[in-house]
């Protein structure tokens, strides 16, 4: 018979009792009770001496006269000694194996000692137990959730340990000290079944402090990604790379690389999103069109919401286009297809993902969207010069008129001309109302840079850049600001799945009609507010103006620095801006007030309270989770693999696009005189001064 001593050290959490195997653990024990103003009772326990495995087994090995136990852990955790059957966890545990002839340290003289010898520290007890609810008997469903188990308890607990012997049914490990008595011998229930139970598991450390390394070799990134990922729920982006080594360093104790905190980041941001291939997989619960290829992988994608559909028709027939690209696994180009509402703000109407921004893709893109929004006259679509883009447009699109981002071919002047001190004129050529005004501006681009009025005439053309020259109806929308503002809005999350970045969009635009509902219940005027700040100015301004009535429904309004021709029945005046921005001018608000006509009475629907409200009554809601969700048996058989990706290229990803056209990403030295880059004021040469404008501020972003 045996008698085991034990205790159980003053911890917050719960923890297998310690042993008391030699002196060396009464000293602990005695180091713990100093520090310690609670008493630590001891328990004690007797057992018959042939529960030691290694006697059983008769095994022990007769040459062992110096005390050591290696002989015997090493073939107690190589053979399973209990049944097939894993113990039953409800009834009591197995004794673990007490090692009775425990390694001591000794002197110069080869007596033992109570305190270790010099050169070696203490053992702090609170470092002896780990993994206080891992016992002989617990089951894990897999062999992966076993592992990351006992990787986060030594990770935790500062210990490191290596693997002795694995395969798809066993597992064995150790603490990294060969002379530590920490072990666990864990195998699968049945060789049929993935389930895995701890056959042998003894969770007391007796090696040193001196083994602690900040390299952790568990602290893997997967390690790290679990412990970070509750700092990303709910967070759009959270913390970077270098977060994540302060996390580590401070959280867990350990020293790890900024390669490894970024692959541990990528690993919270899939825990927390799904992961890349999961996107392809996974219903989001919306209406899509989904493409694929011959071999049934991921080519196109096309998302709708019939809410924005339906409050379309509430909306300018002016849409622009444009793309951005994806930053994630299987990259991609997302597309973009909004509109403008009353009051001037993004109204999203379409989005897509594609391989990349081809003419291909544009025409799947472009064909999915005119089957919603139609094909008339009325109908613009605006859009950078890219040749896919307006090939698709020319091919799906025979009614509606294409025009050009007044902004991008600025750039370009910009970039293929170098003379930045002329956008002052263009930027008048562009806004100008009347084709009168518009031949005088490039007139003055012609006799300063004749290349580049040729290069707007004949290589872009007048009728896809200016607003007077333009054959349809595109308001006061001139540039893609309204698309590009939509890709800054998710900067960040293009670098999501794309299962997580629709639930991105779909978060936004929620949030978007539901805000924007509640301004629109609020208005107490007959315009969106924007519209109303735009048009009082103009009561004041038609002060002072003679007006004269030529018929029924034409004045003739003098004054001011323009005169003005209105005919309120059809809605126009020789100005120019009444027909084009469809908002009364100076003119039209003079002729209104004669004729004793409500001047609310001339503008367009677009800008009214009702229209404003109407495109937002319908709630957009969240999708529920995926338990509650009811697919068809047609979306649940359909296959959908992932999109191949190029093989990995060496270091970093890339997550940064080239600069386009005429973008400058570092803003250079920028003359204070002539507006150019490169040089500083003192030192320009140039003989006039800057008259370079900037792109139009009536187009809110």
């Amino acid at each position: 018979m045996d008698l085991v001593l034990s205790y159980t050290p003053p911890l917050n959490k719960k923890c297998s009792p310690l042993v008391l195997k030699d002196d060396e653990d009464v000293a602990a024990l005695l180091a713990s009770r100093s520090d310690s103003t609670c008493k630590i009772p001891l328990g004690v326990t007797v057992e018959p001496t042939e529960v030691c495995a290694y006697e059983k087994s008769g095994q022990e090995s007769s040459d062992d006269t110096d005390g050591s136990h290696d002989g015997f852990r090493n073939n107690y955790f190589d053979v399973d000694y209990c049944d097939s059957e894993p113990t039953d966890v409800g009834s009591s545990r197995q004794t673990l194996p007490v090692f009775r002839n425990a390694e001591r340290t000794s002197n110069d003289n080869g007596a033992s000692a109570t305190q270790p010898a010099e050169g070696n520290p203490p053992v702090d007890p609170l470092l002896r137990v780990t993994g206080a609810d891992l016992h002989e008997g617990k089951y894990f469903n897999t062999k992966k959730d076993l592992k990351r188990k006992l990787s986060d308890i030594a990770t935790k607990g500062s210990f490191e340990f290596w693997t002795r012997k694995s395969n798809r049914s066993l597992w064995v490990i150790q603490c990294i000290d060969p002379n530590c008595s920490w072990r666990l011998r864990a195998s699968k229930i049945v060789p049929e079944s993935t389930k895995f139970v701890i056959r042998k598991y003894v969770g007391v450390h007796s090696c040193s402090l001196l083994n602690k390394n900040v390299n952790h070799r568990q602290a893997t990134y997967v390690v790290i990604g679990e412990q970070v990922a509750p700092q990303y729920v709910g967070i759009e982006k959270g913390p970077g790379p270098k977060g994540v080594q302060t996390f580590a360093r401070t959280e867990l104790g350990a020293q790890i690389s900024y390669y490894k905190a970024w692959r541990g980041r990528k690993h919270a941001h899939t825990l927390i999103r799904g992961s890349p291939e999961q996107s392809f997989h996974l219903n989001p619960g919306t209406i899509t069109r989904i493409e694929v290829d011959g071999e049934s992988r991921f080519k196109y994608l096309f998302l709708v919401f019939g809410v924005a559909i339906r409050g379309f028709r509430y909306m300018r027939k002016v849409v622009g286009i444009d793309g951005t690209f994806l930053k994630g696994q299987y990259r991609g180009i997302l597309l973009v297809a909004t509109a403008q509402d009353g009051n001037g703000q993004c109204y999203p109407l379409a989005w897509g993902i594609v391989d990349s921004e081809n003419e291909d893709a544009w025409s799947w893109f472009l064909t999915q969207l005119k089957e919603i929004i139609g094909d008339t006259d009325e109908l613009a679509l605006i859009s950078d010069k890219a040749p896919s883009i307006k090939k698709a447009i020319s091919t799906v699109f025979e009614k509606a008129h294409h025009g050009a981002c007044a902004w991008h071919v600025a750039q370009n002047i910009k970039n293929k001309f170098k003379c930045a001190d002329i956008m002052g004129s263009y930027w008048s050529a562009v806004n100008a109302y009347r084709c009168e005004d518009f031949t005088g501006y490039m007139i003055e681009i012609s006799n300063r840079y004749p290349r580049v009025a040729e290069y707007l005439e004949n290589e872009v053309g007048f009728e896809k850049w200016s607003r007077c020259h333009y054959p349809g109806l595109r308001y006061n929308i001139t540039t893609t600001n309204m698309v590009e503002s939509l890709n800054n809005m998710l900067v960040n999350a293009r670098d999501f799945p794309y299962v997580a970045l629709l639930d991105v969009i779909q978060e936004k635009m929620s949030k978007w009609w539901n805000d924007r509902r509640i301004v629109a219940t609020a208005i107490t005027t007959p315009l969106t507010p924007s519209r109303e700040s735009e048009l009082r100015p103009r009561f004041v301004q038609s002060n002072g103006r003679h007006t004269s009535q030529l018929n029924p429904i034409t004045y003739h309004v003098k004054g001011g620095e323009l005169e003005g021709v209105v005919d309120i029945f059809n809605k126009t005046c020789s100005c120019k801006e009444f027909d084009i921005d469809k908002l009364p001018c100076v003119h039209a608000v003079e002729a209104a007030h004669h004729a004793q006509v409500s001047v609310y009475s001339l503008v367009s629907p677009y800008y009214t309270k009702e229209y404003y409200l109407l495109a937002y009554g319908e709630t957009i809601y969240l999708v529920r989770s995926q338990s509650q969700w009811d697919v068809p048996n047609e979306v649940v058989t359909r296959i959908v693999l992932p999109r191949e990706v190029k093989e990995k290229k060496r270091g970093r990803p890339k997550t940064s696009r080239f600069p386009s056209v005429g973008e400058f990403r570092k803003r250079k030295n920028r003359c204070g005189k002539c507006g150019a880059y490169g040089h500083y004021k003192k030192k320009c040469n140039s003989q006039t001064g800057s008259t370079e404008g900037n792109p139009p501020t009536n187009v809110p972003v």
